[in-house]
């Protein structure tokens, strides 16, 4: 393909752009590639070679390569540079928003194929992403918890104690007896739920005792298909699978019991719930690390107003950073998640330290 008689200087120096950006997306999906394995590294590959496809397009539109190109954007070279220094969920994430804000469906010079490519890596880029949330949701929703948790609630214990104007002595030992309070009680709770959430899972699960007695089933007269019903298939589906089983049985083939049949699920339900333990660790953890913070202005010897003013500062930055991290995983806006945080965990502060006010004690 030759550039078009009617293309104007702008038009190549947008194709220039598009060609580095190709070039760059296509950068992070091989640098992906080559820290997965199996079939997610053959799915990244795939998409690399898409996008080399797409950058020949606008090769040949300038006619070779140009003597001079832009840099990539901002987003593409942050990308590029945490594809190889990170895990592959929050680059994943990022490319979700990316991919999803395609520039060729008004771009003239773009072919059909080209702009159906661009939804179709939009989807590839979410079911991958998808697959990393579930990986993480059940420790990860721990962890965030506990950090979120840790901070508020100590700074807003913190700042009502503080307000009552007691010694900055008494409110550092507060402090650290809240830190750990609440961190323990983060992770036995986290530990019983969990638990109690996978044994709950456990004894839902089909155990395979129906098939393994196959053979001596009678192959005209048996409920094995009732099984399959209950379990959630369709009474065509259940019947012919009860048959295969039987013949196979009475073979002499041996059958393998099979998971849950009726969620069809694409994912293991203890995979999503998490493990106990580590839910537990995170939890104390998180809930340790994140209730420390707004402490630390009285560990270093402040008091008084420029100790709560410099705890505010630094949970506000920690409840930004958290909240924006939320938002880069679950493929939402990191800036209004980010504000969100915020907002939530000083309205909470702002109550406890009024009252601290209200109710003050006068310096001890």
């Amino acid at each position: 393909m030759t550039a078009p008689a009617e293309s104007t200087a702008a038009d190549r120096r947008r194709w220039a752009r598009y060609l580095v950006e190709e070039r760059a997306e296509g950068a992070v999906y091989r640098r992906l590639a080559a820290r997965r394995s199996g079939e997610e590294r053959e799915i990244l590959q795939s998409l690399a070679d898409a996008e080399s496809r797409h950058e020949q397009h606008w090769l040949e539109l300038l006619g070779g390569e140009p003597t001079r190109l832009p840099r990539a954007g901002i987003r593409s070279r942050l990308l590029g540079w945490m594809a190889g220094r990170f895990g592959s969920i929050f680059v994943l994430a990022l490319a979700q928003s990316a991919e999803a804000r395609s520039p060729y469906d008004s771009e003239q010079f773009a072919t059909p194929a080209m702009r159906a490519d661009e939804k179709v890596h939009y989807e590839v880029v979410r079911g991958l992403a998808a697959r990393g949330r579930r990986r993480l949701s059940g420790s990860f929703r721990a962890a965030v918890f506990g950090a979120n948790d840790g901070l508020v609630s100590n700074l807003a214990l913190v700042l009502g104690i503080g307000a009552t104007g007691v010694a900055p002595g008494f409110v550092l030992f507060s402090g650290i007896a809240g830190l750990l309070a609440g961190a323990l009680s983060m992770g036995a709770g986290e530990f019983v739920s969990v638990r109690s959430q996978r044994e709950l899972l456990a004894a839902t699960e089909a155990n395979g005792a129906a098939d393994a007695n196959a053979a001596d089933l009678d192959i005209d007269a048996n409920e094995l298909a009732l099984v399959y019903r209950a379990r959630g298939m369709d009474q065509a589906e259940a019947l012919a699978r009860a048959q295969r089983i039987v013949e196979a049985a009475q073979a002499g083939v041996r059958r393998n019991a099979t998971g849950p049949i009726g969620t069809h699920a694409a994912y293991d339900d203890h995979e999503v719930v998490g493990g106990d333990w580590s839910a537990a660790i995170s939890s104390f953890l998180l809930f340790g690390s994140g209730a420390i913070v707004p402490v630390l202005p009285w560990i270093f010897g402040l008091s008084g107003t420029t100790a709560i003013v410099a705890a505010l500062a630094l949970v506000g930055i920690a409840l930004l950073t958290t909240g924006a991290m939320v938002g880069i995983l679950s493929g939402g806006p990191p800036l209004r998640r980010a504000l969100r945080q915020l907002l939530i965990g000083f309205g909470a502060a702002a109550i406890t330290y009024l009252l601290g006010l209200v109710f003050g004690v006068g310096a001890v």
